[in-house]
């Protein structure tokens, strides 16, 4: 025993195996039940006024209204009314829908907009600077979903973010080291530097209350006057000055011209399970559906966190991405139409006859690339007790996202345009893409990663799933419906167990921090896989149904600081 305590790689084993039976022992105690109603999201303050709406007669669409607003005052990490989003919605008849809210390029916008003289991408100017602002789309979609599915009036569901706001909450720990940092850097944020301080310019402290009065009266115009409250008018003006005067270009046209988009899912069924997720622009709901086909290939499942369970993975998500780079971007933009042949059976078999069992794919530099995807997104999950559910995803693409604000609106904005393909035609392995599917054109929406699902069984509800993370979302979403359907695994076990993540270029897998078996990944090594490792993938908010039963389960990662489940 002696000498095995002094090999390295057993050392590394045993921690393995007793961080993984803590882990397990915290997903035990993290899922909660309920039998009428249930929301999960990134602040539990949201989740609590979800839920409260829920209680009080509304359904799943009423309560997601209630909770993104409320997100947007409680979570301004990425809860928001200044970027946009998706949302996937179950009626109680069982018919799925899409509510896409994505932001758009502002009409003045061009495909070389980021470039210098030369052809060459400047240095920030796509994620940095009031340029990388898109046109925002989460007040027109929750609007949209309201008059489309609410049942409760607009003003109502509106009434407790403007409460937050104007009377404050204690500021978390997590926002409140964010807003220690931002005051630490006052000349890399400039514009941050009055959104985090209080009414004596004091940096807004950890417990203390955080009142937010401009953001309250935005909140007001749109509680008012609905999505011309935002769109048009005192907002509007406001926002288009500020904007104008930090260097950007949307204009008051852009405002007035947006309007969110109903689409129709895209479907694919695993194992009797059907499986509803988002239509282009988000790349989700054909990546996923892609992976679950070719998955659907294997002869045998293979044994959970195992090497050839990782492999194959690696390699199912490999193909999906080289697909993602290639083909998809706005719908109302493609002069193609492949999507359907990418999610048939046949193109599934013939992927997955590419794979060598025990090889990792050789780069083909044909499929190349992704673009730099911000991580810093939120999802919320929600189910009423008539069997309604809402999947929503939105963002402000990176943390905070361009860190720029209108003192008089007191809402942060997106930088979303650095989604699009910056430099047309021009590909490179270290991941740059230049293909024309995602490149920048007036009124565009850029393409996403974003994706909300949800999961039905024999017509009944059976899971709301999401997660942020940027280009991890599609792979860490996919592994935790893969871990419910495949796996047995309850809500909670699934959402924190072991998960990697393959974009295709760069040519890596990423694994999370003592989840992964030194051995199993020695062998994935040898098998010609490179890896490096991160902290987590992911931050997912899950709930599932059990119909003969009636229950409620539901799990907020443990990767998510300020986040909670409120149910009844």
């Amino acid at each position: 025993m002696i000498n095995l305590f002094k090999n390295r790689n057993f050392k590394a084993y045993l921690l393995y195996s007793l961080i993984s039976c803590l882990l397990f022992t915290v997903q035990l105690e993290a899922q909660t039940f309920a039998k009428n109603g249930m929301v999960v999201s990134a602040s539990e303050l949201a989740s609590e006024n979800g839920a409260q709406v829920l209680k009080s007669g509304g359904n799943a669409v009423d309560a997601a209204i209630s909770t993104a607003f409320s997100l947007a005052v409680t979570w301004p990490w990425a809860g928001n009314i200044g970027g946009g989003g998706f949302m996937v919605i179950r009626l109680e008849d069982g018919t799925v829908t899409t509510i896409d809210a994505r932001e758009k390029a502002p009409l003045a916008s061009t495909p070389t907009m980021f470039l210098d003289g030369e052809g060459n991408l400047k240095s920030g100017v796509n994620h940095h600077t009031a340029l990388a602002i898109g046109v925002p789309g989460t007040v027109a979609g929750l609007y949209k979903a309201h008059q489309l599915y609410g049942k409760l009036p607009w003003k109502e569901l509106l009434q407790p973010a403007i409460d937050l706001a104007q009377n404050g909450f204690p500021l978390t720990y997590s926002i409140a080291r964010d807003f220690e940092g931002f005051a630490s850097e006052p000349e890399k944020y400039p514009e941050m530097q009055s959104y985090i301080r209080n009414k004596k310019g004091e940096v807004v402290q950890f417990g203390e209350l955080w009142q937010q009065p401009q953001l309250a009266n935005t909140l007001k115009e749109i509680q008012s006057k609905g999505h011309k409250g935002f769109y048009e008018g005192y907002v509007a003006e406001k926002m288009v000055a500020y904007i104008r005067k930090m260097g950007g270009i949307i204009s008051k046209e852009d405002l007035k011209q947006y309007e969110a988009v109903e689409r129709a899912p895209v479907h694919t069924t695993f194992r009797g399970y059907d499986l509803y997720g988002m239509p282009l622009p988000s790349s989700g709901g054909v990546a996923i559906s892609q992976m679950f086909n070719m998955f659907a290939q294997l002869e045998e499942t293979p044994e959970f966190a195992s090497v050839q369970y990782y492999h194959y993975l690696a390699e199912i998500m490999r193909r999906a991405f080289a697909d993602r780079a290639i083909y998809l971007g706005d719908p109302d933009f493609l002069t193609y139409s492949v999507i359907d042949s990418l999610l048939t059976d046949e193109y599934a078999a013939q992927l997955f006859s590419t794979i060598e069992p025990h090889k990792a794919t050789p780069i083909d530099s044909i499929y190349q690339g992704h673009f730099n995807e911000g991580s810093e997104t939120t999802h919320f999950s929600i189910l009423d007790n008539k069997g309604m559910a809402v999947s929503m995803t939105y963002t402000l693409e990176h943390g905070y996202g361009v860190k720029m604000h209108a003192p008089e609106l007191g809402f942060l904005f997106n930088n979303e345009m650095g989604d699009f393909n910056a430099v047309p035609g021009v590909t490179t392995s270290q991941g740059q893409i230049g293909t024309a599917a995602n490149q920048i054109v007036p009124g565009k929406r850029m393409l996403s990663s974003m994706s909300p699902y949800i999961v039905t069984k024999d017509g009944q509800p059976f899971m709301v799933i999401g997660s942020p993370g940027g280009r991890t979302i599609i792979n860490t979403v996919f592994q935790t419906i893969l871990g419910v359907l495949a796996y047995d695994m309850p809500i909670n076990k699934a959402i924190e167990s072991s998960k990697i993540h393959h974009q295709w270029l760069p040519d890596r897998i990423l694994y999370e921090r003592y989840l992964m078996d030194p051995a199993t990944r020695q062998a994935l090594e040898a098998m010609g896989h490179t890896l490096m490792e991160v902290s987590n993938l992911g931050r997912l908010m899950g709930i599932t149904y059990d119909e003969p039963s009636g229950i409620i389960s539901g799990a907020v990662d443990s990767a998510s600081p300020d986040g909670g489940v409120s149910a009844y």
